[in-house]
C-alpha cells in the first residue's frame, strides 16, 4: 500500500469531536450503538424502545464502559439514514463512555430511497461530476454536522446486498464516491460477501476514480471464498470481518472466520484487513421471539472479539503483532489517508 496522504492536522471527528488518530487505538470498525425507527420512535416510544428512551441509554453506557476495559477503544458506529440512526441517543452515550464514537453518514437503501430523494433524481445529461442530492447531504454531514449539530461524520457508508448494483445501488454508490472525493473521508461498505457484491462496488468506485485503498469493503467474513478475498485486497482494498458473533446458517462458523484470517495473515495481507462484530447496544428488530436475539446468538455482543477471537486467532497462529496491525495500525491508517482530490 502507498502512504497515507500528509495532512496538517491528523486528526479525525468523534461523537465528542476531532480526536488525534493517535488516540484510536484498538478500533472496531463496524459496530452501532443504536439502531431505531425514527418514526417509531416519535409516535410509539416505548414499544421502540421496549421500554424507555433512558434504559437503554444507561445500558449502553454499561456495556460500552466494559468494552473499553476489555480492552477496545474506538468504535466505529454505522448507522445511518435508512438505518435507524438515533444520534440525540448516541450523543448521550457518548459523554458517558471513555470510548471513542466515531460516526459515519451514507444511506441504507435495503427498502429503497425516501420519497423526497426520489423526488430529486440526477437529470440526464447532468456534466460530469455533478453531484447528486444524496451527495451534497453526506457532504454536509462530513463538514457542517448531522441532523442539527456541530457533531461531523469522519466517513461514509456505501451498501450493497444479493439484487446487486440496481439502479438505486448504483445512483448511492456514486454518491458515496462523489461525497469521498469531494470530502477525502474513508469509505466502508456493507457487502453481500456470498455473491461476491464487494467486486461490484469496488468497479464502481474505480469508474467514479475513487482510490480503492481508501475504501473497506465490509461484512467480507462472511465468506471462506480467500481467493475472492484476495482478489478485492489485490485491487487495493481492505476487507472487513466484521461479523464475529453473528453465526447464522449459511454464514461462515467462528471457526471458519479464524480460520480465513489466519490463512490471509500467513499469506501477509494482515495490512488489509479489519475486524469487528456489526452488533448493536440495542437494535428495534431484536427480540426474545425472533430470528436475531440475544439468547439464539449469545456471542454477538461488542466483547465477542477480544474475550473469545484473538485467542483463537493466536492459538491458529497468527502473531499478536499482526493482531494489532488489524486492530490498530489498519484503522489508523485508513483514517489518516486525508484530503479531496
Amino acid at each position: 500500500m502507498s502512504e497515507p496522504a500528509v495532512a496538517s492536522e491528523l486528526s479525525i471527528q468523534s461523537a465528542r469531536g476531532a480526536i488525534s488518530t493517535d488516540r484510536l487505538g484498538r478500533t472496531l470498525m463496524h459496530e452501532h450503538v443504536f439502531t431505531v425507527s425514527s418514526e417509531m420512535a416519535a409516535n410509539y416510544p416505548a414499544v421502540a424502545w421496549n421500554g424507555t428512551r433512558e434504559d437503554r441509554i444507561s445500558e449502553a453506557i454499561g456495556q460500552l464502559n466494559h468494552l473499553k476495559a476489555a480492552g477496545i477503544d474506538s468504535f466505529v458506529d454505522m448507522n445511518v439514514l435508512g438505518l435507524g440512526r438515533s444520534l440525540p441517543e448516541v450523543l448521550a452515550v457518548a459523554e458517558n463512555v471513555d470510548l471513542n464514537i466515531v460516526l459515519a453518514t451514507g444511506i441504507y437503501p435495503d427498502r429503497g430511497l425516501p420519497q423526497v430523494i426520489e423526488a430529486h433524481p440526477p437529470k440526464a445529461g447532468d456534466a460530469p461530476g455533478k453531484p447528486d442530492i444524496l451527495a451534497e447531504l453526506f457532504v454536509q454531514d462530513i463538514e457542517n454536522g448531522m441532523a442539527g449539530t456541530s457533531v461531523r461524520a469522519a466517513l461514509i457508508k456505501g451498501y450493497t446486498d444479493r439484487p446487486g448494483v440496481t439502479p438505486v445501488i448504483d445512483r448511492c454508490l456514486r454518491a458515496v464516491a462523489w461525497a469521498h472525493r469531494q470530502t477525502g473521508v474513508p469509505i466502508e461498505t456493507h457487502s453481500s460477501a456470498l455473491t461476491e457484491a464487494g467486486l461490484e462496488q469496488q468497479r464502481v468506485f474505480r469508474e467514479e476514480g475513487v482510490n480503492l485503498e481508501r475504501v473497506i469493503i465490509g461484512h467480507s467474513g462472511d465468506t471462506t471464498d480467500v481467493s475472492y478475498l484476495r482478489t478485492i485486497m489485490d485491487a487495493g482494498s481492505l476487507i472487513a470481518s466484521d461479523r464475529f458473533g453473528l453465526y447464522l446458517e449459511g454464514m461462515a462458523s467462528l471457526e471458519q472466520r479464524v480460520a480465513v484470517i489466519s490463512e490471509l495473515c500467513e499469506l501477509g495481507y494482515s495490512d488489509r484487513i479489519v475486524l469487528s462484530h456489526d452488533a448493536h447496544c440495542y437494535a428495534d428488530y431484536e427480540s426474545d421471539e425472533g430470528r436475531l436475539n440475544r439468547r439464539t446468538l449469545p456471542y454477538w455482543v461488542h466483547t465477542h472479539l477480544m474475550e473469545h477471537v484473538v485467542p483463537r486467532l493466536l492459538s491458529s497462529g497468527v502473531t499478536q503483532g499482526q493482531i494489532d496491525q488489524m486492530l490498530i495500525h489498519n484503522p489508523r491508517r485508513v483514517f489518516e489517508y486525508q484530503g479531496a482530490y
